[in-house]
């Protein structure tokens, strides 16, 4: 029984000794192993980021800005007018007699376009004429009693004073029976006839209206900004040819076109021919006129169409709009000086045209500006680039400097 019971203690002590050696041994092995496999996934983690930073770095391109002339243009809806375009009406009242045009039809001026007969007024011909006859009747049977010393000298002359004013009447009357013929009072086109033949007409009826689209007058709106702009040059002109001696003053610098509704291109060049008086004080806008030779009648009264006002601006300094970047309000590009170092250049942007800006302040020619890598770099940086020539740069733009 005491041996049984001596077994039993020896081979609790021997489980449990056996324990201890068996967990000891996998503490070991896992505090081996561990330290190799961080190592290894440092060595991962680093060969990834390294990758990474192989697949992110670009070359930085550097270019500088080039002065050029530049060609700026400023679109506007326009609508467009007929120099004269009038209301046709009636001089007098009557029946629509005649109608010797047609709807859309050129005239000359002085045609017949329409022939109204007033019958009260051709009555008052028939009288006047009549009234003028019986007078020339008794100034000559006064002349011959005249001749045989029955009538004195001064009755014959009573006579020959009331068939002079019997034949004024006759002229006024003839001159209101011509208002009853309605003449073209300028070469245009005819539109839309308002009465037909037989209508009875009354004195200041329209029959129509008439166009003379020899000359178009184009009208758009212009913001305040733009126009003092426009006047500042045109001052500027002025000037410049007072300088030189000539008298002559126009929009040299000014190209405008007109695009029809198409799409297209109108073939003639335009001109401004007036500015309004006034603002509009609710929009800030003040109305243009340019004013386009219409030789082939292709435009029309009452189109509309977009104005293109090409502008020449001189000897500018221009950059790709990429190698500019914004920090709030304000626009940034970063300059290479001489000594490789990266500096942040505070820049003022005057005008904006496809893929190019046109600088005002902040940039001369000689700088070098990047182009690509902005992100890559800092301000104090010290960085290594590639320079690219400003032709090659400008070539692959949509916008090119003129």
């Amino acid at each position: 029984m005491k041996t049984t019971a001596i077994s039993a203690i020896a081979l609790a002590l021997l489980s449990l000794s056996l324990s201890g050696c068996e967990s000891q041994a996998q503490s070991h092995e896992a505090t081996t192993s561990a330290p190799h496999g961080e190592a290894h996934a440092d060595a991962a983690h680093a060969e990834g980021t390294h990758e990474e930073g192989e697949h992110q770095k670009h070359t930085i391109l550097v270019t500088s800005p080039v002065r050029k002339d530049m060609i700026s243009t400023q679109r506007y809806v326009c609508q467009i007018h007929s120099c004269r375009h009038i209301e046709v009406r009636a001089l007098k009242g009557g029946y629509l007699e005649e109608i010797h045009v047609k709807e859309g039809q050129a005239v000359k001026k002085g045609e017949v376009m329409f022939k109204i007969l007033p019958v009260l007024y051709q009555a008052k011909l028939a009288s006047e004429v009549a009234e003028a006859q019986r007078i020339q009747i008794e100034l000559k049977n006064a002349e011959d009693l005249s001749r045989k010393g029955i009538v004195s000298a001064q009755a014959v002359a009573l006579k020959a004073a009331e068939l002079a004013k019997a034949k004024a009447n006759v002229a006024l009357a003839q001159a209101e029976m011509n208002f009853a013929d309605v003449k073209a009072p300028f070469d245009g086109i005819v539109d839309r006839q308002n009465a037909q033949l037989g209508s009875l007409i009354d004195e200041g009826d329209m029959l129509t209206t008439m166009s003379d689209n020899s000359l178009m007058w184009v009208y758009f709106n212009v913001p305040e900004s733009a126009y003092l702009a426009y006047k500042a040059e045109l001052a500027k002109d002025q000037a410049e040819k007072a300088g030189s001696g000539s008298s002559s003053v126009n929009d040299e610098h000014l190209h405008i076109e007109l695009r029809l509704a198409n799409g297209q291109i109108f073939n003639q060049h335009g001109e401004i021919g007036a500015i309004e008086a006034d603002f509009n004080n609710t929009t800030g806008n003040i109305a243009f006129r340019a004013d386009f030779p219409n030789p082939e009648g292709l435009l029309r009264n009452g189109q509309t169409g977009t104005i293109l006002i090409h502008r020449t601006m001189k000897n500018v300094v221009v950059i790709p709009q990429r190698a500019k970047f914004d920090i709030l309000a304000k626009q940034y590009v970063f300059v290479v000086d001489k000594d490789n170092i990266v500096r942040q250049q505070d820049i003022k942007v005057g005008l904006v045209e496809d893929d190019v800006f046109v600088i005002d302040e902040g940039l001369e020619e000689s700088d070098k500006i990047i182009l690509e890598g902005i992100r890559q770099v800092r301000d104090g940086e010290k960085t290594e680039y590639e320079f690219r020539d400003p032709k090659e740069v400008f070539k692959s733009l949509k916008y090119h400097a003129e």
